[in-house]
Parts: C-alpha cells; structure tokens; sequence
C-alpha cells in the first residue's frame, strides 16, 4: 500500500473540494505546492484549447471546422467568467438549507477572495492560496460545456449554443460540482472531532452535534462518502448524458446515415488528442493540490491506463473490422484518460493498466455496436467515450481503491483527530459509488433535457436547413477553414 495521505479520505471523495479558512494563524502557503497548482492550470487550459478544440475540430468535416474551434474557445471564455461572478460561490461555498445541493452566494463576484486568503488541501495545517484554486476548478467547469459540443456537432446554432451554455453550467454543472465536491475540510473535520475525544459529559454531547453539524457541511455525494479523484461524475459523467440527451433532441444531422461524413483531418485530430493526454497530467496530477506521492501516483496512472486503452481500442477494432486506425487509437486514448481521471490518485499502477483495458473495449463496443443499434447520431461519440467511460472509471475506482488490489484505501479523520487513518469497505465504497453516477446520470439528464427543451421551442437549437448543408462556418460565422488564395 502507499503510503497514506490526506488526499485519500472518505470524506474527501473528490480532489477539488476545499474549505475555504480564515488566514490568521495559519502557515504561509508552500510555494512549491503553489507553483504546482498554477502550472496545473495552465495544463487543463491546454487541454482545452488547443487540445479539445483541436481534437473536435479535425473530426468534423471541412465546412463546419471554424464552428467547432469557435464554440469550444467561447465556452471556455463565457465559463470564465459566469465562474468568477457566482460560479465558484455556488459551488463552493455553504448553500444553507439547500447545502446538500447546492452553494450560495456568499463569494459572489469573489467577494472575500484576496491575494492573503487561503484554502485548504487535503492534509493537515497546508494550504494554498485561494486564488489558485479558484483559477485550477475555473478550467475543470470551463471544459465540461465544452465536451458536449461534440455530441451535436455540425447541427447547433452558435445563438442557441450561448444560452444553453449559460443555463446548463448555472443549474447542472455547479449543482453536481457542489455535491459532490464540497466539503468542510480536514482541519474542520479534525478539530470538531479533537473536540469530542476531550469532552466529557453533557459537553461531549454538543462536541459530538457539533461534529455530526461539521460532517454535513458538504454535498449530497460527499456525505454518500462517494470518491472521484478528479472529475468522472462532476466532468465526464456529466457532460456525456447531457450530450446524448442533446444529440437526441436534436435528431441526426443533414443526411447522416445516407452520405459518408468522415473526419476533414485526422492530422489535426491527432494533434489534439496528444494535447488532451498532455493537458490531462494538470488534471489529474493537479488535483492532489499538493507537490507529493500521492500526485506522482496519479502521474504514473495517466499514462498508464490512457496507453491500454488506447491499445485495447485499437486491437479491438483491428479484430472486428480488419484494420487499426488512427482515429480508433486516439479515440481509445481520450477513453482511457476519461475512466482514470476518478481513479488516478486511488488506484495503483497495476489497477490503472486493467481499468484501461476494459475501457478501452467497452467504449469501442459502445461507440459502434450499441450507437448503431440505437441510431443516434452523437457526432463525435461525446457519450459512448465520456459518459460511459466516466461511469466506468467511477465504479472501477471503488474496487480499484482497496489496498488489496494495490490501492490506496479510503481513509478518515474522526478516529484519531489530525491523521488520515485507512480504511475500506468493498459494500460500502462500491454503494457509495453507484449513487454517485445515479445522481450525476439523473440530475444532468432531466436537467439538460428541460434546457434544450426550452431553447428549442423559443429561440430554436438547430439552423435552416440550408445553412446546414451549406456549412456552419460560413453561414453561421462567415468564415472558411481553409483558403485557396
């Protein structure tokens, strides 16, 4: 087993929920773990743009490339900053009676953020600033929307694709952030409880409310004890039902199943599907937020379950269709970086490498046999790689984290305040898991189905059908791709 560290909590399911915490008489953040941080950030925006516009955009066909490199850049844009009016207030801070759900707006327009005040990590007395943790989960909620796009690419106005931007990270994604990511964190969690070993009598009674009140103090999920290192519900979950819903609604695109619709550049595609896995270590190594063991596990997991995956997609279609692709290999890779992105500070190695390859042929089969089954265009195989690969890698992390499988184990803080002591129940974690994906499946489904339910009876999700044929590009932003000039 590895050694234990306060990032592998059972009350701490997911490496992006901190407390926020009063600046006095606490240690100066460490500037290598600052430094960290913000060079993670930096990764996740890279893998973003360029990397998933990139990766979208060679997918797609000559005409609609513009539309595809614009919407994913203004996502990230529009998300930036709704994330800095009220986007991290809701998700990151106490929502009240409605905390189990959702934040409030106590740091709206990041009142109270200063270059001084401080949030906490998942050990004992460390801390970053607060300011680079609230720039490091702005990139995670910036390319969630941007993932979905894929789903009904080359068929969704650029007007629509703005509201539904809006409203979708307003009322999906912050809620699912909150719950499952927002917690009291461990120095609260380890005072309360110091306070109720050295309470005696009716004081121990109320030490002992006080603890249960501190324990609460999180979403939905996070009281469940559900873990996901960094993002498989909150991000890949998340956006890949809202992009089937999306894709259904929708309908098919202007003459699919009748005419060949083949990637315009799988150079480009390439190019920033390697980009993704780049990006992707500030992901999940980031995080940990801290420079230590537990980020070099998650280092080691990303490259180790994105390269099975992609292996097994690629032999998997080799098997069944006679040929290995390019756009089979690098589609198995995102796959894998998908399914390990919950998993990569829990598992070990070992686990990683089999998580990958079970993704990997999994996500094939759903990306071809059950798409074709089912009939739904989803352009870019947004679900059969993102939310099938998120569940995957969600469960996987409930067995994969038993130190017996050469995980990490899930550790507490009550029974001996200040420490992170291990601890793992297969019944318990894999129930805790299984009531995570539910909620994220039904939240993000219903609610992504009411929003593009009410854009496309108002102002219409889908252009003319002649500016569909024509090209998004130009009828949509009056530009080419490419020029002959």
């Amino acid at each position: 087993m590895l050694p234990l560290n306060a990032r592998s909590c059972s009350w701490l399911p997911l490496s992006l929920a901190l407390v926020l915490v009063p600046t006095a008489a606490l240690a100066a953040p460490n500037k290598g773990d600052t430094g960290f941080l913000m060079i993670s950030t930096v990764l996740v925006l890279l893998m973003t743009i360029p990397g998933l516009a990139l990766f979208y955009c060679g997918l797609v066909r000559t005409k609609n490339a513009i539309s595809m490199l614009m919407q994913v850049f203004t996502i990230v844009c529009l998300v930036c900053v709704l994330w800095m009016l009220y986007g991290y207030s809701l998700a990151f801070t106490n929502g009240g009676q409605f905390n189990d759900w959702i934040g409030g707006f106590s740091k709206a327009f990041l009142r109270g953020v200063t270059p001084s005040s401080e949030a906490a990590t998942f050990s004992n007395g460390v801390y970053v600033p607060e300011y680079a943790y609230v720039w490091f989960q702005m990139t995670f909620a910036a390319i969630t929307p941007a993932l979905i796009v894929g789903a009904f690419a080359e068929r969704m106005k650029f007007s629509a694709l703005i509201v539904f931007t809006v409203l979708w990270v307003t009322f999906v994604y912050f809620p699912v952030a909150h719950m499952v990511w927002y917690w009291a964190g461990p120095d609260t969690i380890a005072n309360a409880a110091r306070e109720v070993s050295q309470a005696t009598g009716l004081a121990r009674i109320d030490a002992q409310n006080h603890l249960d009140v501190v324990l609460h103090d999180a979403g939905l999920a996070f009281q469940w004890g559900a873990i996901d290192f960094a993002g498989g519900t909150v991000v890949h979950t998340n956006a890949g039902i809202a992009a089937l819903v999306g894709a259904m609604i929708l309908g098919p695109r202007v003459g699919y199943g009748r005419e060949p619709m083949p990637p315009h550049s799988l150079t480009l595609a390439m190019v920033g599907a390697s980009l993704l896995w780049v990006g992707w270590f500030g992901f999940n190594c980031g995080s940990n937020l801290e420079a230590n063991g537990t980020a070099a596990l998650a280092m080691g997991n990303t490259f180790g379950a994105t390269a099975t995956a992609a292996l097994s997609w690629m032999f998997a279609e080799w098997a069944t269709k006679g040929k290995p692709t390019m756009l089979g290999l690098i589609t198995g890779a995102v796959a894998g970086l998908v399914a390990v992105t919950p998993a990569s500070g829990f598992a070990g190695p070992m686990g990683a490498l089999a998580l990958g390859v079970v993704t990997g042929g999994v996500c094939f089969f759903f990306c071809t046999a059950v798409k074709s089954a089912l009939g739904y265009d989803d352009s870019l195989d947004v679900f059969g790689v993102h939310c099938i690969g998120g569940i995957i890698g969600a469960l996987g992390t409930g067995l994969l984290v038993n130190p017996h499988l050469g995980g990490t184990g899930v550790a507490e803080y009550v029974s001996r305040p200040g420490e992170a002591v291990a601890t793992y129940v297969m019944s318990t974690q894999m129930l805790a898991q299984c009531k995570a994906v539910l909620l994220t499946l039904v939240w993000s489904g219903f609610g992504s189905a009411i929003i593009y339910l009410v854009l496309d009876y108002t102002i219409g999700l889908r252009p003319k059908y002649e500016s569909e044929r024509v090209g998004l590009d130009l009828t949509e932003h009056g530009e080419r791709a490419y020029n002959d000039l």
